[in-house]
């Protein structure tokens, strides 16, 4: 049977000039609109299609992408409020329905918002909610040491950013890990640094342990090739500039380059870093 609110793949059953139709299951067929039509298929091909309902309340294909799928988070633009509740921009000819009843505090015309977007089983219609908590940490968070995951940026604190995980759980990035400004609505990877005993969640925005000295020896490595051999970085640079070139803490960029002094690939000398085999050609 068909899913409501995510993609799916269906056959084309019927080819008319308005549009195809798709096999939904149990006799139920689709129609995916001409626009949306992929060149060059025809009856029996699959294709890939989103399933909502249309203005009409019928079910609809669409081979767009929204914003997002049943399950996410996502920042979105209000795009009118009327007495239904708040429309946001959703990236498909319909507008995304926030409910009065899940809008946290009334939602006004052209300012974002997180919400969470899923299947409303009394309607059977796909809406978005902006009370995110209780869509969240509803399950064991089952993650292990430097598991690399999901990150939605949704709030600044006194800590550091709240951000969503993976779509299921809460979590932290603390301010003295983070050298760069992040904006709410930031989609990017982060990587699990613990997994507390009240179940709150840790994240840093940069690989852990081992893994990470050495991803950044290789950047520091790649980096050097690319000017000349010499880098006028050392263990005592500005932090701010190094996350600048390598997106590391200051901490990782010193094991790194400790590291690479071990192996004997660099020398750190007074003004910076330099590689071995380059100063065996000076």
């Amino acid at each position: 049977m068909v899913a409501i609110g995510v993609y799916n793949k269906l056959k084309i059953v019927k080819d008319l000039d308005f549009g195809v139709y798709l096999d939904g299951g149990d006799g139920l067929e689709i129609l995916l609109p001409a626009r949306y039509v992929p060149k060059n298929i025809k009856p029996g091909d699959e294709v890939e299609v989103f399933i909502y309902h249309d203005n009409e309340g019928r079910l609809i294909a669409t081979t767009a992408h929204p914003l997002a799928v049943a399950g996410e988070f996502k920042f979105m633009k209000v795009k009118s409020v009327n007495q239904t509740g708040a429309f946001l921009e959703w990236g498909l000819m319909k507008d995304l329905l926030v409910p009065f009843r899940e809008q946290k505090t009334a939602m006004k015309e052209g300012r974002y918002y997180c919400v969470y977007v899923h299947l409303d089983h009394v309607t059977n219609r796909i809406v978005a909610s902006a009370r995110i908590e209780k869509y969240l940490d509803h399950v064991f968070p089952d993650y292990t040491f430097n598991q690399k995951v999901d990150i939605l940026v949704v709030d600044e604190t006194e800590l550091g950013y709240k951000v969503i995980i993976n779509n299921l759980h809460w979590g932290l990035v603390y301010h003295n890990e983070v050298f760069q400004r992040l904006e709410k609505g930031e989609q990017l990877k982060g990587y699990i640094k613990e997994v507390r005993q009240d179940e709150k969640i840790d994240v840093s925005l940069a690989p852990l342990g081992y893994k990470k000295v050495e991803g950044v020896a290789n950047l520091v490595l790649e980096s050097l090739r690319m000017h000349a051999g010499f880098l006028a970085l050392h263990d005592k640079s500005e932090a701010e500039e190094i996350y600048a070139l390598f997106r590391c803490s200051k901490k990782a960029f010193k094991q790194a380059i400790g590291a690479l002094y071990k192996q004997k690939q660099i020398t750190i000398e007074k003004e910076g870093i330099r590689l071995v085999n380059e100063m065996s050609k000076q």
